[in-house]
């Protein structure tokens, strides 16, 4: 059953991930800003966060088995309708309602893990998961780097993809069982107390508080890097050295391999969650600084960077993950990873506009770099402060 999840979430980026690679080119043809391009990944990252944190408390309530597959159909949908609209205000709202779409996977996916792993075995079961999605960013930016080099219009970016995802999801529909067990029907209908009551567990846990915003600014991390590293490579003579664009398909490579590793690394070298989600994240402090000052590096060094930056950014997910059953226990899990996830996504969301403007204010897509090593430090120091409770 985890490597069906797995499948079925290695395809899901190809609905979101994608985003970033049209960018350019959805700029120059539909003549809008930096600016407005980073309130488009806003709505689609607020979209998400609200998602989260409604459908993680629904995958403890109902079979995960069909939020799946229904987020995949109608993520499909929402990526279908962008590549046929010449408006940026439609692109804006469909890109918000994606990213609720989207959201109807990782919960209901963590759920299913937590069901079928004994809590010794969830951070390597948590960890597999991750780097499927570390694994999925790498197809999705694969993927569009092809389509890009072959000068296809931008649209195609929001059609081609999504077909894997399709795939995928209706494997995932056919094949998968929720729970070794049969699941029980909590109730006929929607038990708004017992809602309250695990939101209420949920949101009242300090300690887990604190890993939220931890993990929040983990988040805007990522995904800056994931969103703005394209853009930055995609300048103006990307088309005279194409190794440019290839590049960066180590960022989400390193990614994957990160959220792997630091699933074994928890256990056996940090011996912790919390030690090891403060070491990745003040590691890539470091790298992010260095991609600052030495962005025009050969690509040899670059590539390092990038491999290296995504392997320590990414990595201490798998960390983060299964904390939300050790600190919430198994029944609050799907509540859990949805509020986690909502704050990831909402500190995500409130970094994409903040780097949209000022790459447009410097003029230079540098800075990302710098802002994203800021963060990395903030993340590291709530988890050093965390650990040191314990």
């Amino acid at each position: 059953m985890l490597f069906i999840t797995m499948f079925c979430y290695l395809f899901f980026y190809t609905g979101r991930h994608n985003f970033g690679w049209a960018t350019k080119a959805m700029r120059e043809d539909l003549g809008i800003s930096y600016t407005f391009i980073g309130w488009i990944s806003f709505a689609m990252l607020i979209g998400y966060s609200l998602g989260q944190f409604i459908n993680g408390n629904l995958a403890d309530r109902f079979n995960p088995k069909y939020l799946v597959p229904i987020g995949a159909y109608l993520s499909i949908a929402c990526n279908l309708g962008i590549s046929f609209t010449h408006s940026p205000y439609i692109i804006l709202v469909l890109w918000f309602l994606n990213g609720y779409f989207q959201s109807m996977a990782w919960a209901p996916g963590g759920k299913i893990i937590a069901n079928w792993f004994k809590t010794e075995e969830q951070n390597k079961a948590f960890g597999l998961y991750t780097m499927a999605a570390g694994f999925s960013s790498a197809v999705t930016f694969g993927i569009s780097i092809y389509i890009t080099s072959l000068h296809l219009d931008w649209r195609m970016l929001f059609r081609l993809p999504v077909l894997l995802l399709f795939i995928s999801a209706t494997v995932f529909l056919i094949f998968i069982k929720a729970s070794p067990v049969p699941l029980e029907r909590k109730s006929k209908g929607f038990d708004f107390a017992a809602i309250k009551k695990s939101y209420s567990e949920v949101l009242g846990h300090k300690k887990f508080r604190l890993v939220c915003l931890s993990f929040g600014l983990e988040s805007m991390a990522r995904y800056g890097l994931i969103f703005w590293v394209p853009v930055h490579f995609l300048g103006d003579n990307w088309k005279e050295d194409p190794s440019l664009i290839w590049v960066t398909f180590l960022l989400p490579l390193g990614m994957a391999f990160g959220a792997f590793s630091f699933g074994q690394l928890s256990t056996t070298l940090f011996k912790s969650n919390y030690k090891s989600i403060f070491i990745g994240m003040l590691v890539c402090c470091g790298l992010s600084f260095l991609l600052f000052f030495m962005h025009n590096a050969n690509l040899v060094v670059i590539g390092f960077l990038l491999i290296a930056c995504g392997f320590f950014v990414y990595g201490p997910q798998a960390n983060f993950w299964a904390l939300c059953p050790q600190i919430m226990g198994r029944e609050r899990t799907g509540t859990a990873i949805g509020t986690m996830n909502m704050c990831g996504y909402l500190f995500a969301a409130l970094g994409e506009p903040l780097l949209g403007y000022i790459i447009e204010k410097t003029g230079n897509t540098k800075f990302l770099f710098l802002v994203i090593s800021i963060i990395c430090l903030l993340s590291a120091s709530i988890m050093y402060l965390i650990k040191e409770e314990r």
